[in-house]
């Protein structure tokens, strides 16, 4: 969500916890604690349905951008296991300085790109977010021009920041949370611009 001032974002950013309806009241404080004395500019609350065997598993994820963090709450419930005897949730937050992102990568699927009308919802959005806790390396065998050559010639590669990646669509979240996505992105996104300034 985009930012409106500070009062009504945290109020609405509330509120979405709530229509969540996953374990609301723990997600929330959890958040809350990591916000603390700072007001909401924008946020994105994601929940995600898994099936695991015989298992359905709920996960949820708060984004939140304040004036100068960038928040990441994950809730995750699990069934009782040989480490506890009844059902559990794990709650985590990070907490990260706006000026350590890196990247804000906005991913659109559109269908029928031909008559795409600006300012048209994409069907599906995945937003991901580099700060440099996580990089994922690709490496493949390098090759040279010369299709007769077997020497080795080592091995070449990536290096991508993926802390997060979060992907939405308009037919499993509906329209709101896509567009609530992009909101949240270009909020995210403007941040990063001004810290670099």
């Amino acid at each position: 969500m985009a930012k409106t001032g500070t009062t009504t974002t945290t109020q609405g950013l509330r509120s979405a916890i709530e229509r969540s309806g996953y374990y609301p009241t723990l997600v929330s404080e959890a958040v809350e604690q990591a916000v603390g004395n700072e007001g909401v500019e924008a946020y994105l609350v994601h929940q995600e349905t898994t099936f695991d065997a015989n298992e359905v598993r709920r996960h949820v994820t708060v984004l939140v951008l304040t004036d100068t963090r960038f928040i990441v709450s994950h809730t995750d419930e699990q069934g009782a296991d040989d480490t506890s005897p009844v059902p559990y949730a794990t709650t985590s937050t990070e907490s990260v300085k706006i000026g350590q992102i890196s990247s804000v990568v906005v991913s659109r699927v559109v269908a029928n790109p031909e008559t795409y009308v600006r300012g048209s919802l994409p069907r599906e959005v995945v937003l991901t977010i580099g700060w440099g806790a996580v990089s994922r390396i690709d490496l493949e065998p390098a090759a040279c021009g010369d299709p007769n050559c077997d020497a080795d010639h080592g091995y070449t590669g990536s290096t991508t920041a993926d802390d997060l990646s979060l992907r939405v669509s308009e037919a499993g979240d509906g329209p709101e949370t896509v567009g609530q996505a992009l909101a949240f992105a270009r909020a995210l996104s403007e941040a990063t611009a001004r810290t670099a300034d």
